[in-house]
């Protein structure tokens, strides 16, 4: 295999515990060169401890860590071709952000003139040209955090790890640098690993995601993929809302005795006297209480063959008021037979 043919980064059987904590255990997949890979869970799930393996400030207990089919064991992380974006930003407050820019190309002792036109060159890359003799306290959070890209990248590394980088902005600057992101690493066409705990982030930028839990990967796919198929009842309740129905329930509502899972917004409130349409799921209930979230209303409905089920509908012609009335009301459910997804058995913790 060639090296353009190797994955940017392979992990293999990797462990790193600190005492009795597993922070990640035994945990293998691969990440192809030039693709947006994302680390997903909880905190404390393994997910930012992975990031610090590939980056060098870890190392693991077992296992081996490849970037471009090279064992890391040993390497520091001014050896590795990698470099970090982190939360914070990390920038020096004194310099200007040309020189914040630049700084990695003064440390390799790389000549003036070229630091200025490459830091000007990585601004305008990231839509801050002109701003380069401003200190970053003069700027906004988003701006700051295209400073910090634009350093990580000038040193023009082959992966650039991502480590929360967006959880200190507000929603609609965040929902913004999603697309800007992913549009930049478009742009320079370098692998991004990239940590966050935002589901949403994942599902927007992501080529595939990892969906991490208690120190070990629960399943690894494209973000339609993990969406629209949880393999487990973990991604299944953490990617999304979903209902999640034990064996017993499934048996009678879908005539099999499985656990699966039904998303929300795939079920229906149908009208009153509506037929029962056909390859499709029938349960009665009433709703327990609703919620009005705009664009949406939230349904919980307690059902009389047992449990509760959570039902998502558009708001295309009600209101507020129309929400809130229905609290009380008898409702038939029903959804297509192939939205209820078999789940897997959970694994040992």
């Amino acid at each position: 295999m060639t090296e353009g043919n190797l994955p940017a980064v392979r992990f293999v059987e990797v462990s790193r515990h600190y005492g009795a904590v597993k922070a990640v255990d035994g945990v293998s997949f691969e990440i192809a060169d030039g693709e947006f890979f994302s680390l997903l869970g909880p905190s404390g799930s393994g997910k930012t401890t992975c990031l610090r393996l590939i980056a060098g400030f870890e190392q693991p207990n077992a296992g081996a860590v490849l970037i471009h089919g090279r064992d890391m064991a040993g390497v520091p992380p001014y050896e590795r071709d990698v470099n970090t974006v982190f939360q914070d930003y990390a920038l020096f407050p004194h310099m200007s952000v040309a020189d914040n820019v630049a700084y990695g190309l003064m440390i390799r002792k790389v000549r003036k003139a070229e630091r200025r036109a490459r830091a000007e060159e990585m601004l305008e890359m990231v839509k801050l040209g002109g701003l380069g003799g401003r200190k970053p306290g003069q700027l906004s959070g988003g701006q700051r955090q295209r400073v910090a890209l634009a350093r990580a990248l000038i040193n023009r590394p082959r992966v650039l790890l991502l480590d929360e980088p967006l959880g200190a902005l507000d929603l609609k600057l965040r929902q913004a640098m999603q697309m800007e992101l992913k549009g930049l690493q478009r742009q320079v066409g370098i692998t991004f690993v990239y940590v966050t705990h935002d589901q949403e982030e994942a599902l927007t930028m992501s080529d595939r995601i990892a969906v991490f839990n208690h120190g070990r990967i629960e399943q690894i796919g494209r973000p339609g993929e993990i969406y629209e198929h949880p393999a487990t009842a973990f991604v299944a309740g953490f990617v999304g809302v979903s209902n999640l129905i034990d064996g017993a329930l499934a048996a009678r509502l879908f005539g099999r005795p499985e656990a699966v899972a039904i998303r929300p917004e795939k079920i229906r409130i149908l009208p009153e006297g509506a037929a029962e349409p056909e390859n499709a799921w029938i349960a009665d209930g009433r709703i327990r209480d609703a919620t009005y979230l705009g664009a949406a209303s939230r349904y919980y409905v307690t059902l009389d063959a047992g449990g509760e089920m959570v039902v998502i509908e558009q708001n295309q012609r009600t209101g507020a008021s129309d929400t809130l009335a229905a609290i009380g009301r008898r409702v038939r459910l029903s959804g297509p037979l192939g939205e209820a997804l078999p789940l897997a058995a959970e694994r040992a913790a």
